[in-house]
């Protein structure tokens, strides 16, 4: 495997975190959504939001390094979830605390963060040889 280093517009990455951001919080505040979507959407656009945000901080790092990186700090973020303090439980008591930090650990959430990890290299990729063509 090829570990290609690319040049990513951070303005289309930017706008697409912003996208993948609303879509992940209308997918926990809009009701009469089929129960899998309600139930796995929001985890799966969090990780995603995580590696269209590492390219963009990245903008040159290959898509494989920037999924592994966005799966360790997901995976890390989940696996905090099992540590209880006071402090950091008022942190996850806010609203951007639990969106960013989460408030229990799921072993669901962790395939939702390897599908949204895919889903998003492959958007990666999928932008990267558009851009490629021109």
């Amino acid at each position: 495997m090829k570990w290609k280093q690319v040049d990513r517009n951070r303005l289309l990455y930017m706008v697409l975190v912003a996208m993948v951001m609303v879509l992940g919080i209308l997918s926990r505040k809009v009701e009469g959504l089929p129960i899998l979507i309600g139930a796995y959407a929001g985890d799966t656009l969090w990780a995603m939001m995580v590696v269209l945000g590492l390219a963009f901080l990245f903008k040159r790092k290959s898509t494989v390094w920037v999924a592994l990186g966005a799966l360790i700090f997901s995976f890390g973020i989940e696996v905090s979830q099992l540590y209880h303090a006071p402090w950091i439980d008022a942190i996850r008591a806010t609203t951007l605390g639990g969106l960013i930090l989460g408030y229990g650990f799921l072993w669901s959430d962790l395939a939702c963060y390897t599908v949204g990890v895919i889903l998003g290299s492959l958007l990666d990729c999928g932008i990267g040889m558009i851009r490629s063509k021109k």
